[in-house]
């Protein structure tokens, strides 16, 4: 069931340590957030990105900042041009930047400051495969990660890809932030269920927010 709690203050829930659910931070803010993907993608479209081993990610991906992430036949890494392209990535929107700092204090680290922010794009049966976020200069900042439209399964372990996985469900507005002890526990997430959310349709999009350069 979507936004079975919409009518609650936002709250948080411990997740493991140095990491956090903020059930709900983003929902007010939704319309505002949604606009601006919209005006990043105009810029830089969503693409599937095509890994190293010759994988076509199943999600579509763009960067906003003054970094972005991107993956290719000799690996991962950030840069500053976007190589669809060729211009540099759209700069975080200002709402962008509010809510990931915001969350980011919430969470226990007040000097967050991302530079890079990875936007990702689900449609039904889309996934994300259990992976770390270690292609960062600065593994002392955390990852705050935003959802938005339709719920997914969030999956969240240790620090060896063969450690026990939490199952988090997260819904439109829910923000998750891992830092300190957990920066570099692993992660994924399960394939996308078909549905339609009011403000998304049949889509999921994610922000994450990182610290990539010095």
């Amino acid at each position: 069931m979507l936004d079975l709690f919409a009518d609650e203050a936002p709250w948080s829930e411990p997740l493991a340590p140095g990491a956090v659910v903020l059930r709900r931070l983003a929902r007010d803010s939704s319309d505002a957030l949604l606009a601006a993907v919209a005006q990043v993608a105009t810029v830089s479209p969503f693409r599937h990105m095509v890994t190293p081993g010759g994988y076509t990610m199943s999600v579509a991906m763009t960067n906003c900042g003054s970094l972005g992430w991107s993956t290719d036949s000799r690996g991962y890494c950030y840069a500053a041009i976007d190589p669809l392209t060729g211009h540099p990535w759209p700069a975080i929107p200002a709402v962008f930047l509010t809510l990931a700092k915001t969350a980011a204090s919430q969470a226990g680290y007040p000097e967050f400051s991302p530079d890079a922010c990875l936007i990702n794009r689900y449609q039904p049966g889309a996934k994300l495969s259990l992976h770390q976020d270690k292609d960062e200069a600065r593994l002392d900042a955390p990852i705050v990660s935003v959802s938005l439209g339709l719920p997914a399964t969030f999956q969240f372990g240790g620090l060896n890809r063969s450690d026990p996985l939490q199952r988090v469900w997260l819904e439109h507005g829910d923000v998750v932030v891992w830092g300190g002890e957990s920066r570099l526990f692993y992660h994924a997430i399960l394939p996308l269920k078909a549905g339609s959310h009011p403000q998304v349709g049949a889509w999921r999009y994610n922000l994450t927010f990182r610290r990539a350069a010095q």
